[in-house]
């Protein structure tokens, strides 16, 4: 007999069954309990909530745990590339030689990006923040390829993956070297998956593009642990949008609006800037953490922490030895990451951020990589989107596959009672 959980209001008992994940996660299902008990659950944020049952992530923050289908976080970014990753998270399982292969030719095939997209580029300023080209390039293709995914047919659900995972890395560096002013480059079949990105955002119009292999690395790992991460924020924008039967790019544009924020994948961002304030201040760490520790204080550390690891990050470990790495190859001095370095040492020798888990989160290490990289502040949540693109995307089709109903929150209403309208004379 399955368990069921009892809930007790005014004298009346109702029963709701409890689901158990293949984690030994424990949920009730509430489905019925409007139509039961006349009541709804209040969960601001939907930090109680769960909006699914999902085989894509699981994740543990009590225990630092991350899991792509079943595969730990640490054996994926040591020996997967993107790709491998990318494949795993939409279809399931890992690809052989052949499925790769496969997945990366047809890619580059669909790689082209209809040039009328150039005119709609060309209409941003300069100034526009890359996050909002993006979400309206990526909307923009729609235009482009109206026909909708019929998710009955495996070929055209497998078309529309392999056109966006084609074409989002274009889009990508076209963002960037719109703002930096450079020629948009359409990059090389002959280079990796992740390789193309970088040339097709590094190469300049009078040098040949020259791969660094830490560079390179590094830049794999960092889009393989954003690649997914269960249901955030943007990843349950993707999911709601796509409940209605918003087709693929329109899903994921929303997504990149979501991520867009501070609090989710703009922290980065706000990495970087926090160190770039701290610089201007004159670049005492110490005071800076000292402020961190002051609960009358505003200042507030950003990078540090989760709202979701109750220990250390994983990703971060991870993208720790990255950093070192790059920072160590390209022999970099800039008193930003000086800072950084800095901070990181107060923060994992300090017993105050020790005692309260206050570690260096893959935020604060992704933007000193990207800065270090020569990639401007406001793309960093260009390359979180980069990265995310195929947790998205196997959000977004298992939704689908699975025929989810269309997402509908309830709420509790505290606003006025009902009340006689008042004729404009007589306000």
């Amino acid at each position: 007999m399955k368990d069921k959980a009892t809930l007790e209001y005014q004298g009346k008992k109702f029963e709701f069954p409890v689901v158990e994940g293949t984690e030994k996660e424990l949920a009730i299902d509430i489905k019925k309990l409007r139509s039961t008990t006349g009541m709804i659950t209040l969960d601001p944020g939907y930090k109680n909530t769960g909006s699914c049952e999902s085989a894509i992530t699981y994740l543990d923050g009590e225990k630092g745990i991350l899991r792509y289908r079943g595969y730990n976080i640490e054996e994926l970014a040591e020996k997967a590339d993107f790709l491998e990753v990318a494949y795993l998270l939409i279809f399931g399982e890992l690809p052989n030689k052949e499925q790769l292969h496969k997945f990366h030719e047809d890619i580059k095939h669909e790689s082209h990006v209809d040039e009328e997209m150039k005119k709609i580029l060309d209409a941003f300023p300069k100034s526009a923040h890359p996050m909002g080209v993006l979400s309206s390039l990526t909307s923009a293709l729609i235009a482009f390829n109206p026909s909708s995914v019929n998710i009955t047919s495996e070929k055209d659900m497998y078309h529309a993956i392999i056109r966006i995972m084609a074409k989002f890395p274009v889009l990508v560096a076209w963002t960037m070297r719109k703002q930096k002013g450079l020629p948009l480059d359409y990059g090389d079949d002959n280079l990796g998956y992740v390789e193309n990105l970088h040339k097709m955002m590094f190469k300049r119009p009078n040098k040949e593009y020259v791969k660094n292999k830490i560079v390179i690395d590094a830049l794999d790992q960092l889009l393989i642990l954003h690649a997914d991460h269960e249901q955030n924020c943007s990843t349950s924008t993707v999911r709601i949008t796509g409940s209605s039967h918003a087709g693929l790019f329109v899903s994921l544009s929303a997504g990149i609006s979501a991520l867009w924020g501070p609090l989710h994948g703009g922290a980065n961002q706000a990495v970087l800037e926090m160190l770039e304030a701290i610089a201007a201040d004159g670049g005492d760490t110490q005071k800076y953490m000292n402020k961190a520790k002051d609960k009358n204080d505003p200042f507030r550390l950003m990078g540090f922490g989760h709202r979701v690891y109750k220990n250390f990050d994983p990703r971060a470990k991870i993208i720790k030895r990255a950093a070192d790495e790059v920072l160590g190859d390209l022999g970099i001095e800039d008193p930003i990451l000086s800072i950084a370095k800095g901070l990181e040492k107060v923060a994992l020798e300090d017993p105050y951020f020790v005692d309260r888990k206050l570690y260096p989160n893959v935020d604060f290490y992704s933007g000193i990589i990207y800065r270090a990289l020569g990639i401007p502040t406001e793309m960093f949540t260009v390359m979180f989107a980069m990265g995310r693109l195929p947790g998205w995307i196997a959000q977004w089709r298992e939704m689908r596959l699975r025929g989810e109903p269309i997402g509908r929150p309830r709420q509790v209403y505290i606003g006025e009672n009902q009340r006689p309208f008042v004729p404009l004379n007589k306000r």
